[in-house]
């Protein structure tokens, strides 16, 4: 397959992904079931419908993984159920426009850790990308509390939504390595579901008796975001940085927004549009120098490469 087919193919991919997840805060908010009933149903009934593939898948690769391996799995899956229970809980307090711009501030938050925890230094462009991604969140929160003292709480909940699912991206960088797409979604899925339904149990959630509305609003979010949108990001891990499949998914707040305008009747208040270009602008331009950076290690590569084929050359 040719470089050009494979590029497209993979944007493609991505702007699947995104539009697929872009309904995921439009379909809660049409539900009426609390966030641990949504998050822990959406991601079983999306484990059941790809365990046709996810069993075999996980059989046959299961062997490369190592006691530390498993339990970085087990891990990942509980930043996922935390991070859809805090998102959807976001999702009765603030705007869905101000919740999805900031659970999309994921990009600052790998930045920061590949850095300071991971060796990979951050350089000065994208450090001013990420202060000024992070100003527009403060921007958008100042706003949401100007409107209410609950809309800062919601803004404060999509802010942890984004780190938990930061860490499963940055877990799922690394077991990617060892196993494919659907042996390291399978059992995520699965096991972070399970998660969410025991804390239904434990905090006295009903799992029963909803409006068939509901369940259906439930069953589309695990045929669109969560198999088709969040498969698929787990699949560009494959051939990119969790840095760079994060800021892919910027793109939900512009589809997210335009729903919420379209279906539910949602106007954002004004801070939203001046934060938004912040958060926007900033992890654009972190883009471009993740871009950047990837660029040159390929031009280091191929430049070593000839020097080793001139050397052998020579001899």
């Amino acid at each position: 397959m040719a470089l050009a087919e494979r590029r497209g193919i993979r944007t493609s991919a991505l702007v699947l992904s995104i539009l697929a997840i872009s309904t995921a805060s439009i379909l809660a908010r049409l539900s009426d079931a609390p966030a641990f009933f949504i998050g822990a149903f959406r991601l079983l009934l999306a484990s059941i419908l790809l365990a046709p593939w996810g069993i075999p898948a996980i059989r046959r690769e299961w062997h490369v993984l190592n006691t530390k391996d498993k339990w970085l799995m087990l891990g990942a899956a509980a930043a996922l159920a935390a991070h859809f229970a805090t998102w959807f809980a976001s999702l009765e307090y603030t705007t869905v426009a101000s919740s999805v711009i900031l659970v999309t501030t994921t990009p600052i938050y790998v930045g920061l850790v590949s850095h300071f925890f991971l060796g990979q230094r951050v350089s000065r462009g994208k450090a001013i990308a990420i202060a000024v991604a992070m100003m527009g969140s403060v921007v958008v929160s100042y706003g949401d509390f100007r409107l209410s003292g609950q809309a800062l709480l919601g803004d404060l909940m999509a802010v942890l939504g984004a780190l938990c699912i930061g860490a499963n991206f940055m877990i799922a960088d690394h077991l990617r390595k060892k196993l494919s797409t659907m042996a390291y979604v399978w059992p995520t899925y699965g096991m972070a579901g399970i998660i969410l339904l025991v804390c239904c149990f434990v905090m006295g959630v009903p799992v029963i008796g909803y409006s068939s509305n509901t369940y259906l609003m439930v069953i589309l979010m695990a045929l669109g975001p969560q198999i088709i949108g969040h498969s698929l990001l787990n699949w560009s891990l494959s051939f990119q940085t969790p840095v760079m499949v994060t800021l892919t998914v910027l793109g939900e707040p512009i589809g997210s927004s335009l729903l919420a305008f379209i279906i539910l009747r949602e106007i954002p208040v004004p801070a939203f549009y001046i934060g938004s270009i912040l958060i926007l602008a900033g992890i654009y331009v972190a883009g471009k120098e993740e871009n950047a950076a990837t660029a040159a290690a390929l031009d280091d590569d191929v430049v070593a490469s000839h020097q080793v084929r001139g050397d052998q050359n020579e001899r």
